[in-house]
């Protein structure tokens, strides 16, 4: 599934649906680079689920925990991962293993740790087009993620 989106709020808007959607355990995995809209799409997500907290990217703690919701968030930023052995340290297996959704930033860098059933988004920018305009793409891998059919660009 892909939508081209030209502005902040759809991002933010595809994210919300995707947290309307998500089942306890699920697994999102977020690729694309710096500044293409992974955090914009995170704070959708958050908000899908019923998170009123400030979302930020957990760069510097690997993790930030999110409880007020309708299902709890484990949301990872692994940018800054050198060796899979710091992501096991933090108890990552608990953590994508448990009832909560793991929202993983830079889920590239730790490819070979994702479990083989998650929703995997890409979002790349589209220059060409213009400074705002977005490709993002969602694929899912495991019947449990079906749910991606009802996500619309509004």
């Amino acid at each position: 599934m892909e939508f081209i989106v030209t502005s902040v709020e759809e991002t933010f808007n595809i994210g919300k649906q995707i947290g309307n959607l998500v089942n306890p355990g699920d697994i999102i995995c977020l690729t694309g680079d710096l500044g293409t809209g992974k955090t914009h799409i995170s704070k959708g997500i958050a908000l899908g689920l019923g998170i009123k907290e400030h979302i930020t990217s957990p760069t510097f703690n690997i993790v930030n925990e999110y409880s007020s919701g309708r299902l709890g968030l484990n949301h990872f930023d692994v940018y800054r991962i050198n060796d899979p052995d710091e992501i096991f340290a933090i108890g990552f297996d608990e953590y994508i293993f448990s009832d909560r959704v793991s929202l993983i930033e830079w889920a590239n860098y730790i490819e070979d740790l994702i479990p083989s059933e998650y929703l995997y988004i890409n979002i790349k920018k589209i220059p060409e087009k213009g400074e705002n305009f977005r490709k993002i793409i969602i694929t899912s891998f495991g019947d449990r993620y079906n749910y991606i059919k009802e996500i619309k660009k509004c």
